[in-house]
């Protein structure tokens, strides 16, 4: 899909805030907001925007632990590793998963109510995958950043 100005603007503000109506978008972008419905709701419809989400204070919930886990296989075999992805997709507790290269094979962002539970879900990872050969887990002391957006630069880039 080509992407244009308004598109890259819309993309960008969205990202910020979903909650905005077309109307408070508009004050930013040179459209009406029936244009800005338009198109957002062509690139939902196209798949450039994929979901909308709330971002929750982990403060106000009871301060979740996150762990960041680099996660190690015995074989890259395609099979495996498309059962891995699976498995972890539907851990409620794995936020983000990412197949890497250099020493780890995925890197995980790992959000748990208590290391109990964490310790849970290392267990169950390790007995129903096992090709999983190690996983090396960092707890984070604090969160300097967080965040899923993609910077969208306002011209095509040639």
């Amino acid at each position: 899909m080509n992407l244009d100005r308004f598109d890259r603007q819309l993309l960008n503000l969205v990202q910020e805030d979903a909650g905005r109506t077309a109307e408070q978008l508009a004050e930013h972008v040179a459209l009406s907001p029936s244009a800005i419905q338009r198109r957002l709701r062509r690139m939902r419809e196209e798949g450039v925007i994929v979901r909308h989400t709330a971002i929750v204070d982990p403060q106000r919930i009871g301060r979740p632990t996150f762990f960041i886990v680099s996660l190690q296989v015995e074989r890259e075999r395609p099979e495996l590793l498309t059962q891995l992805r699976k498995w972890l997709a539907a851990q409620e507790h794995v936020q983000q998963a990412f197949y890497v290269t250099g020493e780890a094979d995925f890197v995980l962002v790992v959000s748990a109510p208590d290391t109990e539970t964490y310790d849970a879900l290392m267990g169950r990872l390790v007995a129903e995958n096992p090709n999983v050969s190690k996983f090396v887990t960092n707890v984070a002391l604090g969160v300097v950043k967080r965040g899923l957006s993609v910077p969208i630069p306002l011209l095509e880039e040639e």
